[in-house]
């Protein structure tokens, strides 16, 4: 019997372009499912946002398909022209003509017509920045010391998105930080160190925003207030409730007219388990849980300490915002917008989850497979 030996991919874990090309094709049907009708009566369009997220498909899979060929290695020394450009791209949201405003927050930039969500490239950015300085020398890690320039730019991305304000991409963004951190190496008690204060700062953020507040008692008892607070959570019961086991059937939703806010993005997942069910679910989530998978085995596998990273980022930020979309549409946690990645719909989230799972790939492509 030969010996168990490591030898260099020489494809690529292609199942995983497969499962994200075949994720999005499904987020674009329950899209139009979800859609169709606000779409029809506010822009006369029932294929408005289906148009417009098959346009960021195909952006998508060009900038995917590239990521797959371009050597991550080489992402290094982008790093700071990156970060620096997320930071640039988070303070225009409040420079006036180019912020857009909606529902009292500025999440959005606009130019020439084309508007992106600067927070979705942020991610990414500390993604990469954490690789980086990581990777320089990762006998640093262990310790406190090795982590303020992490912290320091974590903070500032942290901020800036608070400020907008958008508490689910910030929360989403510690935590992605603090794991990250955390599969670098870093002591227990260090760690221990850096959440204690986290945790905290977080609840007193809460507690001094009068919006975040109201949406934390909604999430408590949403029938205190059925017509304000708690009106989305409950319209999203609605839909979950009336999914049963076996759902409504495919197009068949009633809460997408017009009694469950924002459909097609953020409570798509509300659509999806009405029209399909609970065994629906459990099958859509296997898709889901596919990608995590297939990920955290490729960062096992990488060749590096900057794939590792890379790739541990990635995953964990696709994961964490499927867990966090998946607790806030069931009312398991306090409402909050957050888009569930490759299926909700939005152009710019995307494009930048596709490009990552390009370079994910190119990570599997240049590891190692046992046999």
């Amino acid at each position: 019997m030969k010996p168990l030996t490591l030898k260099k991919t020489e494809r690529g874990d292609f199942l995983l372009l497969v499962f994200v090309v075949l994720l999005s094709l499904i987020g674009t049907l329950f899209i139009y499912s979800a859609s169709r009708y606000s779409a029809e009566n506010t822009y006369n369009d029932s294929l408005f946002f289906v148009k417009k997220q098959v346009i960021g498909i195909i952006l998508g899979v060009i900038s995917m398909i590239f990521a797959c060929n371009y050597d991550y290695n080489k992402l290094k020394k982008f790093n700071i022209p990156v970060a620096i450009i997320s930071v640039i791209l988070l303070a225009l949201v409040f420079v006036p003509n180019i912020g857009i405003e909606n529902y009292g927050a500025k999440r959005w930039i606009s130019f020439a017509g084309v508007s992106l969500q600067p927070s979705e490239i942020a991610k990414f950015s500390l993604i990469l920045f954490c690789a980086t300085a990581i990777s320089k020398n990762p006998d640093k890690q262990t310790g406190f010391k090795g982590f303020i320039p992490l912290l320091l730019f974590g903070g500032l991305i942290c901020f800036l998105i608070i400020t907008e304000p958008n508490m689910s991409i910030t929360i989403c963004c510690v935590l992605l930080l603090f794991t990250l951190i955390f599969a670098s190496g870093i002591k227990i008690r260090y760690l221990l160190i850096l959440v204690v204060p986290a945790f905290v700062f977080g609840v007193i953020l809460i507690l001094i925003e009068p919006y975040r507040l109201k949406r934390l008692l909604a999430f408590i008892n949403p029938w205190s207030s059925p017509k304000g607070e708690g009106y989305q959570l409950l319209q999203s019961l609605y839909a979950l409730g009336s999914g049963g086991m076996f759902g409504v059937g495919l197009f068949n939703s009633r809460q997408k007219y017009n009694f469950l806010p924002f459909a097609e993005s953020d409570f798509i997942l509300s659509i999806i388990g009405e029209e399909i069910g609970f065994f629906g679910i459990l099958l859509f989530f296997s898709l889901l849980l596919f990608i995590v998978i297939r990920g955290l085995i490729i960062a096992s596998r990488s060749k590096n300490v900057f794939g590792f990273i890379l790739a541990i980022g990635i995953t964990l930020i696709f994961g964490i915002q499927v867990i966090i979309n998946a607790l806030v549409v069931s009312g398991s946690i306090p409402p909050t917008g957050l888009p569930l990645p490759l299926v909700s719909s939005g152009n710019t989230s995307i494009i930048i989850f596709m490009t990552e799972m390009g370079i994910l790939y190119n990570v599997s492509k240049q590891g190692t497979i046992t046999f």
